[in-house]
């Protein structure tokens, strides 16, 4: 018994990294990097450029429902879609937590999580892992990761001021990374 559990425990973190179907790569990427990207999923897809940011309601750190476009309120907004089983999602959040905090407002960052589990888990969950920056959004449903169309967790996706995806990242990256820092300039303001 202890090693079925064990196994689905096992299945479901290495999941959480494993696309169903492979992103597109970036429009500008070539050698080596794009075709690491391409054959393990990971990296930037620049495929829904221009498409507008979902109106699908979820949930606020207050357990009020909220959207996409008033967390944004005008202003670039980075949304990452991560859950508390995800290792990579875990991994990642003390990033996004320092970004949140660097930015200041010019790129907003909302850090919704997946986790079907009370609203109380998610904010124990970012108080014991130390994210004082982010909000403690949930999508219990799914509902704005459906509309988003994301199949691997974590997935986050850059909007610009007028609401438009700029781009999304599938997987985990340091967002205080220079790389990560390239990719949020083109939020522009």
């Amino acid at each position: 018994m202890r090693f079925l559990l064990f196994a689905m425990v096992f299945v479901a973190l290495a999941d959480c990294s494993k696309p169903a179907s492979q992103p597109q790569p970036a429009t500008n990427a070539s050698g080596p990097a794009a075709a690491a990207q391409a054959e393990n999923g990971k990296g930037v897809d620049r495929s829904h450029r221009g498409s507008p940011a979902p109106d699908a309601e979820f949930v606020n750190g207050e357990g009020e429902k909220t959207s996409l476009s008033e967390i944004a309120d005008g202003k670039p907004l980075l949304v990452n879609l991560w859950a508390s089983w995800c290792a990579p999602c875990v991994k990642e959040l003390p990033t996004l937590d320092s970004v949140s905090q660097a930015a200041n407002g010019r790129v907003r960052v909302a850090a919704v999580s997946q986790d079907a589990g009370p609203h109380a888990s998610v904010e124990a969950f970012l108080t014991t892992h130390r994210i004082v920056n982010l909000e403690a959004y949930q999508d219990s449903g799914m509902e704005l990761s459906g509309a988003i169309g994301a199949q691997v967790l974590p997935t986050s996706v850059l909007y610009d001021a007028k609401g438009r995806e700029v781009w999304r990242y599938v997987g985990d990256l340091d967002w205080t990374s220079p790389e990560a820092a390239k990719l949020l300039s083109e939020a522009g303001s």
